[in-house]
């Protein structure tokens, strides 16, 4: 699935991936922080979306970091 980590307050986009542990990545990022290279955020909160592309049905996890 593919998974978008976005800041809440901004909407900004920090880093698109796709992963098959879809549960697994919810469990690690609701620890203490997330650190990418470029700094260390909080989860928030994520959302689980629905769309069509090209005729096929596909989600994708956001995850909302503050």
């Amino acid at each position: 699935m593919n998974v978008i980590f976005a800041l809440t307050t901004t909407g900004e986009q920090l880093l698109e991936m796709v992963s098959t542990d879809v549960a697994g990545l919810l469990a690690a990022v609701q620890g203490e922080s997330v650190t990418f290279p470029f700094g260390s955020y909080q989860y928030d909160f994520h959302a689980l979306d629905h769309y069509e592309e090209n005729g096929i049905y596909r989600q994708e996890l956001v995850i909302y970091l503050k």
